[in-house]
């Protein structure tokens, strides 16, 4: 994850998503993800990160769904999303797409990067006005359900 300062965090606070794991020695944070606005129309996941001893049991999924599913009541068009590895979205209903595809995020972020015009991320696209209230985003073959709340 890029760093941020603590103004920071507090300013994006309400955008994120937090998964939870209960446990009678205490609660403990498994996962979060941002939804961050990048134009009236478009909004990016961003900062999705589960603890490796979370993994596969779908808490990614979830919260992509809640990311999803929040765009749509605010009424974007679109979520992006930019990955190394655009497989989780793409499993998701996400489309792999090339990044001029997103001129919101290269005006946001992209153009002050180091790595501009030579990013080895990929640029993934979901039209959130198919993603239903109740969430519709594919859930993967074996995913268990998991002990997290998100």
């Amino acid at each position: 994850l890029l760093p941020r300062s603590l103004d920071e965090l507090k300013v994006h606070a309400p955008r994120f998503v937090v998964a939870v794991e209960q446990r009678s020695a205490g609660d403990r944070i498994v996962g979060c993800a941002e939804v961050a606005p990048l134009s009236p129309t478009v909004a990016e996941v961003r900062s999705l990160v589960v603890s490796r001893s979370a993994r596969q049991l779908g808490i990614g999924n979830r919260m992509v769904e809640a990311l999803a599913t929040r765009a749509r009541n605010e009424e974007f068009a679109r979520l992006c999303a930019f990955a190394h590895d655009p497989a989780f979205f793409v499993r998701r209903g996400f489309s792999i797409v090339p990044h001029t595809w997103v001129p919101e995020k290269i005006a946001h972020d992209c153009i002050s990067c180091p790595l501009f015009r030579n990013c080895g991320q990929y640029a993934v696209v979901l039209e959130v006005s198919n993603v239903e209230r109740s969430s519709n985003l594919r859930r993967t073959a074996g995913e268990r359900p998991s002990p997290a709340h998100v």
